[in-house]
């Protein structure tokens, strides 16, 4: 049990599901959603990304999130049945288990999940592989991150066909972030949850916006962080930070909150 242990939770989609659990575990879950996932502002690259997987199938579909999926099926809207099929006909590579659900919800299953949960994951599990010439159409999340996983499909001789289906809208108010961030630093939280690298971005674009960057590096180097796989892993190494808690093998909410109840009770 947690017994009262304060954590900061920005888990955003599925905020109370997570604090929810923590709570039943005995902690008390301070909710503080950063960001939220969005429609688009012009959906125009994306329809014509779906026009090409149902005109001509790829060959390959590397999917990296679950909510990419479903974001391309409510975009194709009366076309959705057509862009299943298209599916069908495409060897679907998954980085995790995020899309591996989204595919389930419409009977599909991958025909590749990734060595590991991550972009670099997806190029191990392809790497014995002649990609030469192979249409890959490769959804992708918002930002930068998996722009490395585009050139390097390039490099092995792929057609790539990138497709980002969504973007990220602030959520919470600079000033409630600010407040957080001035929390963190006094240590008035005993453990902070992260559930996906757009939260930490937050924070220090937030930190950096509101002079606060020495109070948020203060607050993230005296607390303990749980991060809820390789991927955040890796986001949090990229500002010098090392999660204490992590799941050693399926990374998503349960497999989180087991591991922060087996930390608080060793």
């Amino acid at each position: 049990m947690l017994d009262g242990l304060s954590i900061l939770v920005p888990e955003s989609r599925e905020l109370d599901l997570f604090a929810g659990m923590l709570e039943a575990e005995g902690a008390v879950a301070v909710r503080c959603p950063l960001v939220r996932i969005t429609d688009l502002d012009d959906p125009a690259d994306a329809l014509a990304w779906i026009d090409q997987a149902i005109a001509a199938p790829f060959d390959d579909i590397v999917l990296l999130t679950g909510e990419g999926l479903r974001k391309l099926l409510g975009l194709a809207g009366a076309r959705q049945q057509d862009l299943i099929s298209a599916l069908q006909k495409s060897r679907l590579i998954v980085r995790g288990p995020k899309p591996v659900r989204a595919l389930r919800e419409v009977d599909l299953s991958p025909s590749l999940v990734a060595l590991a949960p991550t972009s670099q994951g997806v190029l191990e599990t392809l790497a014995a592989q002649n990609l030469k010439d192979r249409r890959i159409g490769v959804q992708l999340y918002p930002g930068d991150g998996a722009q490395p996983l585009v050139s390097a499909l390039r490099e092995s001789g792929a057609h790539v066909f990138p497709v980002t289906p969504y973007r990220y809208a602030t959520q919470t108010e600079d000033a409630q972030v600010s407040a957080v961030i001035r929390d963190l630093a006094a240590g008035r939280f005993g453990l902070i949850a992260f559930t996906a690298s757009t939260q930490i971005e937050r924070l220090y674009a937030v930190a950096r916006d509101n002079d606060l960057l020495p109070q948020l590096e203060t607050g993230l180097h005296s607390t303990p962080i749980a991060a809820v796989g390789p991927v955040m892993e890796q986001a949090l190494a990229a500002h010098g930070l090392k999660s204490v808690v992590q799941p050693q093998a399926s990374f998503h909410l349960k497999p989180l909150v087991r591991a922060i109840t087996a930390w608080r009770s060793p």
